[in-house]
């Protein structure tokens, strides 16, 4: 069993230079019972610790949210020094509980926690959201390594709390516990109830999630204020156990969550009444002081008691192992015959399951659709690792990263048009560094009949923007094959487009496709013209391309099958070679591919001539092949397009 987190120095934080006499030591008490008197009274001075420690921290800033600190003081305080197992030495520890600040504003209380645990010293705490401190203004994991994912766009916390519960009780099996601390307002988003829903459906009983019901949120009051009943009906009724509390009672919190350990079968969630800007007369339910530092913070600390040097000994985590299952360890890829046949979202599904069989820390979620992107071709191999998050695509996302956290390797697909819905999650996963892939199937116009509420269209634009990401469109199964496999091993928010309908195998199944290459599928020294599609519409590139050189006009094609990163040399190596680049998607033409060709030539390089083909109407219901014609992507399009553009009059 680990040591717990040493005060005064060691490996768990440096001594407090400013420290005299030495701290107060507060720890969690012997008996599982109701705390006596005297804890009590440590309870109430680390609390009143926290409290001064987040006015100081946003008054020195000149910003934060120090009122939103202030109502949950107390209970940070009871999680920190009677319940929360964690090594702060060793944030890896896997028996270590995990904590979710899931309202990520109220960030100068966790800091000041890990002030009070010995990890953050006074000096670093007046850092607080300055150019170059590690604390910023809403906590991220890249910079500080107690914290489990980026928060802060609320609503986003239970979600992923539920990712990293179901690790827990399904696949490492160790007995730690999921902490969620949320505030009342976010209880209004959606996702919120997707997380709630799917945390009861799984009877995660490691999972405790602490509402700080404090009344007010940014403007004014929230929804129910202070109505507990009404937020422990809805929770009941999805399926939890409901404890109601007074927030700024710590033997009464120190009991329900107690009683949350205890509870098996389900879910536990915590009511805490509070009140914001707790312990200061002027700030106490007071609106208009949100997201603002005190007006008289030194008043305010002398209201408080004054500053405080408490220290927490925080229980360490029991001995506990991670363990991966393998099957073979050796990658058997399917392997498909050029010149048949096979869509591209059934190759990713037969790739995912080989992928599992190879690698025991690969899991697959699924927005219940996977007969549809072929996830279910994994369930049926490795049922053990497959998450059915039903129709809530945000809950889905939010699983993942919570997964991801636990150093699983999560691929989570739905039809691309549906992760739109999931892009703030996708957003706040990048800002914390999360290791996730995503799979969107069914894109574009080439599905067909169904009409446009079911085609990806603007996905790649979605998955472009997002920070450090990586966005690949195979058009072949023997492509699509590698690149699911290669996309384990990289960083950050991964995401693939798969196709509806069958495609021609354009490629070996020993072709090599690295991330950030691209594939020249036609080319010679008397080209034109380059066309550089992706996936569908490179099919479409190679009937045009035939075509055009059967009247004599040779063109180059490119299958630019990484649209980020993008394969400078060879495009700017064509534009060089042929003069002018058209580009062809099934995407609109906002943020696609004709966007990442453009890319290309952001940093000065001459730009070439650059025409798009892409879909800028509103598709109807039509077949595939109508579908492409009508949005001028078909093969005839290409060529015509380019007959166009090298004034060339062809009988």
């Amino acid at each position: 069993m680990a040591d717990s987190t040493p005060y005064g120095g060691g490996p768990g934080g440096p001594e407090d230079p400013d420290r005299a006499g030495g701290p107060e030591h507060t720890g969690a008490a012997d008996s599982p019972g109701a705390a006596g008197s005297r804890e009590r009274g440590r309870l109430h001075e680390l609390a009143q610790q926290l409290r001064v420690d987040s006015v100081r921290a946003a008054d020195a800033a000149g910003s934060g949210h120090p009122t939103s600190s202030m109502s949950a003081a107390d209970v940070m305080a009871v999680l920190l020094a009677r319940h929360l197992q964690y090594d702060f030495a060793r944030p890896d520890h896997p028996g270590n509980d995990r904590f979710v600040l899931s309202k990520g504003h109220a960030s100068p209380l966790l800091y000041a926690a890990y002030k009070a645990a010995g990890v953050v010293t006074d000096e670093e705490l007046l850092t607080f959201r300055a150019h170059g401190s590690r604390l910023e203004g809403h906590p991220t994991p890249r910079r500080l390594p107690w914290v489990e994912v980026a928060t802060g766009s609320l609503g986003q916390g239970l979600g992923v709390g539920v990712g990293m519960a179901l690790s827990g009780k399904r696949l490492d099996r160790i007995p730690y516990r999921v902490w969620v601390l949320c505030g009342d307002s976010e209880l209004a988003e959606g996702a919120v109830w997707e997380a709630a829903e799917h945390a009861a459906y799984e009877r995660l009983d490691n999972l405790t999630l602490i509402v700080d019901v404090n009344r007010l949120g940014q403007r004014g009051p929230t929804r129910h204020e202070w109505d507990l009943d009404a937020y422990e009906r809805r929770l009941a009724a999805f399926g939890w156990h409901v404890v109601q509390a007074d927030g700024h009672d710590t033997e009464a919190l120190d009991r329900a969550c107690h009683e949350a350990r205890s509870t098996a079968g389900r879910p536990t969630a915590i009511l805490a009444r509070t009140v914001k800007g707790r312990g200061v007369a002027a700030a106490e339910n007071r609106e208009g002081l949100h997201g603002k530092p005190l007006p008289d913070a030194d008043a305010a600390v002398r209201e408080l008691g004054g500053a405080r040097r408490v220290r927490v000994d925080v229980q360490a985590p029991p001995a506990a192992r991670t363990l991966r299952a393998t099957r073979s360890g050796h990658l058997e890829l399917p392997r498909y015959e050029t010149g048949t046949e096979t869509a591209t979202r059934d190759a990713f599904g037969q790739a995912l399951t080989a992928l599992g069989s190879a690698r025991g820390d690969v899991v697959a979620l699924d927005g219940e659709v996977g007969d549809s992107t072929r996830a279910e071709y994994f369930a049926k191999e490795h049922p053990d690792r497959f998450f059915e998050c039903y129709i809530a695509e945000q809950q889905m996302v939010a699983a993942a990263v919570g997964l991801a956290t636990r150093g699983w390797v999560p691929y989570a697909s739905s039809f691309a048009a549906f992760l739109t819905r999931a892009h703030d999650f996708v957003r706040m996963a990048a800002i914390g560094g999360a290791g996730i892939n995503l799979v969107g199937s069914h894109a574009g116009v080439a599905i067909g009949q169904d009409g446009p509420s079911q085609m990806g269209l603007e996905d790649l634009a979605m998955f472009r923007a997002v920070h450090g990401s990586t966005v690949l469109y195979p058009c072949d199964a023997n492509q699509t094959a590698r690149l699911v496999a290669a996309m384990a091993d990289l960083d950050g928010v991964r995401y693939l487009r798969t196709s509806r309908g069958a495609t021609p195998v354009l490629y070996g199944p020993d072709e090599e496709f690295p991330v950030g290459g691209s594939k020249v599928l036609r080319s010679s020294g008397d080209d034109r013209l380059t066309v550089v599609a992706a996936g569908t519409t490179v099919h479409e590139a190679l009937a045009a391309a035939d075509t055009l050189d059967g009247v004599g006009i040779p063109v180059r094609v490119i299958d630019l099958y990484s649209v980020k990163p993008v394969d400078r040399n060879t495009l700017r190596e064509a534009a060089e070679s042929t003069g002018c680049l058209l580009t062809v998607e099934d995407h609109r033409q906002e943020g696609g591919l004709g966007d990442a060709v453009l890319d290309a030539f952001g940093d000065g390089s001459p730009v070439p001539r650059l025409v798009r083909l892409a879909v800028t109407g509103m598709p109807g219901s039509a077949s595939p092949a109508e579908q492409l014609r009508a949005a001028g992507i078909d093969a005839e399009s290409i060529a015509a397009a380019v007959r166009l553009l090298v004034e060339r009059v062809v009988p």
